[in-house]
């Protein structure tokens, strides 16, 4: 399974909003962090949506975090752009697979369980914090 390139995306915004506090406008964000312009602004509208980013209208606006680093996760701003993570689309409940007692659901429950967990144990603060200090240990 790979992550999709909108998901990749909008980690690179939260994170590129977490290094730079202020408001960022969207043609910094999409050039710095290699992302189109029309793709990052699409993103950046269901960040907002979702209430991970605040946008700013006028000369003086752009883009922040709208809530500390610390309390968003990577969870949120992956189920974002996709949608809640589940391993398999029998765990939607417009999708049956007709079989009654099927004993892959307990099991994808399960592994879409734990990524989530996963997922919601990292937070933006500590994502970047750990890119700072593995910056500093390869200039010692």
């Amino acid at each position: 399974m790979v992550m999709t390139l909108e998901a990749d995306y909008a980690v690179r915004i939260m994170e590129y909003l977490t290094k730079n506090e202020g408001r960022c406008d969207a043609k910094s964000i999409s050039e710095e962090m290699q992302i189109p312009l029309r793709f990052c602004l699409k993103i950046l509208r269901k960040l907002v949506a979702d209430e991970l980013v605040c946008s700013f209208k006028g000369a003086k606006g752009g883009y922040t975090l709208a809530k500390p680093a610390e309390k968003t996760t990577l969870r949120e701003v992956i189920e974002s752009v996709e949608g809640p993570y589940m391993l398999s689309r029998c765990q939607k409940e417009e999708y049956s697979c007709g079989r009654s007692h099927c004993r892959l659901h307990k099991i994808y429950e399960k592994i879409s369980d734990d990524v989530r967990n996963e997922l919601d144990s990292y937070t933006f603060e500590m994502i970047c914090a750990e890119e700072a200090c593995e910056c500093r240990g390869k200039n010692t």
